[in-house]
């Protein structure tokens, strides 16, 4: 992998030398090859800015007052020993560099040296550095829990969705959580769960359109012996079974209108009444509720409560459907991948072109569930199948235009994303008026606040 000035750019060099005009000057060549480089007088200097995630490399002359160029690197190793340090020595101490080779230093360049010398040595170092952190990256993603693998990605809408759920763990306010089939929705619920004050006590999940309708009330609030027909014993409902905890409620928009009505009362008075009883019990309750329908809008609310919407949008997190997202999608994929070849002890299999177009080229309608399946099936060796592009509304397109009009949704979200969700840039690299950009915004519900880059 090669690297450009511009990249290098990106990198530390710590340059190390007690000789002020010597440094001053190896400092202003490397700056000026494409290197940030900065001047240290002492290496006790340097050691003070030095940690295990440093993402350059260190220079030093061996001979300095205090401690000199061998001692600083040995401190350097057992702070993190791959940081790559190049060491710089006159002929009476090359006895010494060569030790420190021996020992993992990455090279040592004898004076009087030419400069390209020092540049060449310190392009290949800062590779290799890049390379053993993003490996440390990649180990890590590939260590993390499920939980957290399905919330994996940079874009920018990623980085603060796992910001806010940090941010609001502890807080006890009811959460309304708005995603696509597949996105995480019961993810986002767990973490906030898991990382708040309440985690000690149970995570309730209740998916309300797998129930009847004659059974979700009691699901919900429990019940008394004779309640109805069949209540032989005391049932506790998931309600008051999450008191201290926290109650998910998934596919909220399928929940009945008369379980709807009581859980308002229940969120609204913080007590709950089980069927065939007259008690009242408190509740320490906490509402994470996900829906696939934005219950914002009126047409797509339908049979909703209004009162309950309005009561459980105390904060509404939205969760990027993946091809809101694509740059993320290697880095899920290659989690997936690693741990179903883990599950199924199998080595990681090399990807063909098959299925790095797939990667590309499907839309992944079903979402983050979807990609964990695929890498399920490169990992056991199965064929892929052939990609299907999704319309703006997640299903198939079925003709034309509504294939033109993904390809159109997907060039504007990575114009968007391309430019932090600056308009005017995104308007130049895209060619399109302002008004035809906000129409086609709407009419393919891209939000370009979403994409829009921390100052």
């Amino acid at each position: 992998m090669s690297r450009t000035g511009n990249d290098l750019a990106a990198l530390d060099v710590a340059f190390v030398d007690d000789d002020a005009d010597l440094r001053d000057a190896n400092v202003q060549a490397l700056q000026l090859a494409g290197f940030r480089a900065v001047p240290f007088a002492s290496a006790a200097a340097v050691l003070e800015r030095i940690g295990p995630d440093f993402p350059g490399i260190v220079v030093s002359d061996v001979r300095m007052p205090g401690m000199d160029g061998i001692e600083l690197f040995r401190r350097l190793k057992a702070i993190d020993p791959d940081i790559p340090v190049v060491l710089i020595s006159g002929h009476a101490d090359i006895a010494m560099a060569v030790e420190a080779m021996s020992e993992g230093a990455y090279d040592f360049i004898a004076k009087p040296y030419a400069g390209e010398r020092l540049v060449e040595t310190l392009r290949r170092a800062s590779e290799k550095r890049a390379l053993v952190l993003e490996n440390r990256r990649l180990r890590a993603l590939a260590t993390a829990s499920d939980a957290e693998s399905a919330l994996i990605g940079e874009t920018p809408a990623m980085v603060r969705l796992r910001q806010t759920i940090r941010d609001l763990a502890d807080i006890d306010v009811d959460v309304l959580v708005l995603g696509e089939t597949g996105t995480g929705k019961e993810v986002v619920a767990s973490l906030l769960h898991r990382l708040g004050r309440r985690r000690a006590r149970p995570f309730v999940a209740l998916n309300c359109g797998a129930l009847p309708d004659s059974v979700i009330e009691s699901e919900l609030f429990g019940y008394e012996p004779g309640a109805f027909t069949g209540a032989q014993k005391k049932r506790v409902g998931q309600v008051e079974h999450s008191s201290g905890g926290t109650l998910f409620l998934d596919e909220l928009e399928s929940m009945p209108l008369s379980a709807q009505v009581k859980l308002l009362r229940v969120l609204e008075t913080r007590e709950v009444t089980p069927l065939g009883s007259n008690d009242r019990r408190r509740v320490d309750l906490r509402v994470v509720a996900a829906t696939k329908v934005d219950l914002g809008d009126p047409a797509r609310r339908r049979d909703f409560r209004e009162d309950l919407y309005y009561r459980l949008n105390v904060v509404t997190l939205r969760i990027p459907p993946l091809r809101e997202r694509r740059r993320d999608i290697p880095l899920l994929f290659a989690q997936f991948l690693a741990r179903a070849a883990q599950k199924h002890g199998r080595p990681s299999p090399r990807l063909g072109r098959a299925v790095e177009r797939h990667l590309v080229e499907n839309d992944w309608a079903g979402n983050v569930r979807e990609l964990l399946h695929f890498a399920e099936r490169v990992a056991l060796g199965l064929p892929e199948p052939t990609p299907v592009h999704a319309s703006v509304s997640g299903r198939a397109p079925a003709n034309l235009p509504e294939r033109l009009g993904a390809i159109e949704a997907n060039l504007i979200r990575e114009a968007l994303e391309m430019h932090g969700g600056d308009v005017r840039a995104t308007l130049l690299a895209l060619g399109i008026p302002r008004k035809t950009f906000y129409d086609k915004l709407a009419r393919y519900g891209i939000e370009r606040a979403a994409y829009e880059r921390d100052k």
